[in-house]
């Protein structure tokens, strides 16, 4: 049961004074800021929360990941997914005024729903809607951050539950990540599925959760931690392994540091968290080094060679027993509040060619139906314009890519947008319909936890979806 509606050496050792030497062994310890960022504040407290305990495992159904990409900044995706029909489309073209899109420059999609109303994705997204009309993209219309449903009447009477920080950047990205929209919660919902789906994997050493973007909320558990990947690979202690003699000294100074039983239990789980690292860098490398190259070409922008590492990370997975992952990939550049049209079709390009890209690297490696990608954003733009760009609103469109979607359709109702209409609670912001809890319970579901979890991850839920009543909105092959 669902709302379907019919949609990332040192040099020369002579001479070196006490000071350099210092900052010398101090650098090469660690190696870079990408290594850094797994001891951030936000990793120091995860290490020392309590209680941690596993949950269960996968089933024996092969291999699963999630792709997690956050366009960050509010994803203006009312100009991404746009009505064409007629009547409706008057109605964008009013509310957005020079900001709206012309139907000749939308890339038609191959969907009419219920109402008989067609709509066009932005031109700037042709790889997304090839995939579209081959059933391998879906869209999730006015979706946001919800407690409880609620209308518009509430709004205007001021007794609607509202998240916390509505329309604040760093409240309601976080709220995206974690799905408990209420308070400023610590822990994601990715690493709370993580908590429960990564003792399946038989590779302990690795963690489930990989991140092309360092530190993030989304894959923070009471368990498992994120590991930081750059583009290029892993990053590690890069004396430890060393044969150049100085190097040996510094990676026997440190191995001591490291295995030092400390009382401060701060530096203990520095110390803790330094060797986890490691371990993984070197597992991670390994693996990766003894890769056949894919012969799927990647553009040269920052997010397509993320999702280059993404691809070759699942390519080993099997090799290094892993059956379920998760990726995350901050991709900015969406807060325009300016010069909206220009920068959006931007943003919209790179994210189109990657994707596509990505795809073409699965259908190489057999594992489509295996990888299920799935944006998220901050919150979607204001319908009217502010004179060059838009303001921060609310209710929004997502898209989901991958051999399990079903796609080819919008899921949700897409809403009118018509100024003034029931879902439009001022200057252009719209009351989303469907919740942030049903889109990824379906996507946890699919990667393998039970139902009987869900409210564990997602404590709103039943205030959207009846538990065991089928798909919450239907968009994934479960």
């Amino acid at each position: 049961m669902g709302h379907k509606h019919d949609y990332k050496k040192l040099n020369s050792r002579k001479g070196m004074s006490r000071r350099k030497f210092l900052g010398s062994a101090a650098c090469a310890a660690v190696g870079s800021t990408t290594f850094l960022s797994s001891f951030t504040s936000l990793g120091m407290m995860n290490s020392l929360s309590a209680p941690r305990k596993a949950f269960g495992s996968p089933p024996p159904d092969g291999y699963k990941a999630l792709v997690c990409i956050l366009l960050a900044g509010g994803n203006d995706s009312f100009n991404m997914v746009v009505p064409t029909t007629a009547e409706p489309y008057n109605d964008y073209a009013a509310s957005r005024s020079n900001l709206a899109l012309t139907t000749g420059e939308l890339l038609p999609l191959n969907y009419t729903d219920s109402l008989g109303i067609n709509y066009g994705l932005h031109p700037a997204m042709p790889e997304v809607a090839n995939m579209f009309n081959y059933g391998k993209a879906a869209i999730i219309a006015n979706i946001g951050t919800l407690l409880e449903p609620v209308t518009k009447t509430q709004i205007i009477n001021s007794t609607a539950p509202l998240p916390l920080g509505l329309q604040s950047h760093a409240d309601q990205a976080r709220h995206w990540q974690t799905s408990i929209p209420q308070n400023r919660h610590a822990k994601g919902w990715g690493g709370k599925v993580a908590d429960i789906l990564a003792a399946g994997n038989s590779n302990q050493d690795i963690s489930m959760n990989l991140s092309l973007t360092g530190t993030n909320l989304w894959q923070a558990g009471e368990i498992v931690d994120e590991f930081t990947i750059t583009q290029n690979g892993s990053v590690g202690i890069s004396i430890l392994g060393g044969t150049d003699p100085f190097e040996i000294i510094l990676a026997q100074g440190l191995d001591n540091i490291l295995d030092q039983t400390y009382n401060d239990v701060l530096k203990q789980t520095y110390a803790n968290k330094v060797k986890t690292s490691q371990t993984q860098h070197e597992g991670f490398t390994a693996a990766l080094e003894g890769l056949t190259p894919l012969s799927t070409e990647f553009s040269q922008t920052a997010i397509s060679r993320q999702l280059r590492m993404v691809a070759k990370s699942i390519a080993i997975a099997g090799g290094i027993g892993m059956a379920r992952q998760t990726y995350y990939i901050r991709f900015g550049g969406f807060d325009n509040h300016g010069e909206l049209l220009n920068n959006h079709s931007a943003r919209l390009s790179l994210l189109s060619a990657a994707i596509s890209e990505f795809y073409q690297a699965m259908d190489e490696l057999g594992m489509s139906d295996s990888v299920t990608t799935f944006t998220v954003s901050d919150f979607a733009r204001t319908l009217t314009s502010n004179g060059f760009g838009t303001d921060h609103a609310w209710g929004g469109n997502a898209l989901v890519f991958g051999g399990a979607v079903n796609g080819g359709q919008i899921y949700g109702q897409y809403p009118s947008l018509a100024l003034d209409n029931e879902l439009e609670i001022g200057n252009g912001i719209l009351l989303p319909e469907l919740s942030t809890d049903e889109y990824f319970a379906e996507l946890a579901l699919w990667l393998g936890v039970d139902g009987s979890n869900l409210v564990d991850i997602f404590p709103n839920l039943e205030n959207f979806y009846t538990l065991g009543s089928g798909n919450p909105i239907g968009f994934l092959n479960i």
